[in-house]
């Protein structure tokens, strides 16, 4: 548990980090405004957390049988 809730933080964090750059180069170059929309990276971060943590865990437990 403890494995996938470290996978699942470092995911997370990488995530909405990259998501709020593209975010706000999105917004800047093609709205001229500078700033973040933060639903969409929190929304990816989530679920980019739980399912590649989740597969992880699944192909871990897999080589381990």
């Amino acid at each position: 548990m403890k494995e996938f809730l470290l996978h699942f933080v470092i995911i997370f964090v990488l995530t909405l980090v990259v998501g709020s750059i593209v975010n706000f180069l999105w917004n800047l170059i093609f709205h001229g405004v500078q700033m973040i929309d933060w639903e969409i990276p929190f929304r990816f971060a989530i679920i980019f957390g739980i399912v590649f943590s989740w597969m992880e865990a699944r192909e871990r437990k897999g080589k381990e049988k």
